[in-house]
């Protein structure tokens, strides 16, 4: 595993201990685990982020802050 890897990890459980801890409307989501939790569904990539060569996780990443700007 690369320093980049590490480092995304570390980023990731900082950001999810800091999310879970604060009762942020604009962020009701912590990962796409706890999205499938409170909505039932499944967390879908568009096809224009698969097309673009997104993973799952940055797809996600990138609904939460369309989310957060339309808040």
């Amino acid at each position: 595993m690369g320093i980049e890897d590490r480092l995304s990890i570390i980023i990731d459980e900082a950001l999810k201990k800091q999310l879970s801890n604060s009762n942020d409307i604009n962020a009701p989501f912590i990962d796409i685990d706890d999205y499938k939790k409170k909505t039932g569904k499944r967390f879908r990539m568009t096809k224009a982020q698969r097309e673009s060569g997104l993973t799952r996780e940055q797809a996600f990443q990138e609904f939460m802050e369309n989310m957060v700007e339309k808040g």
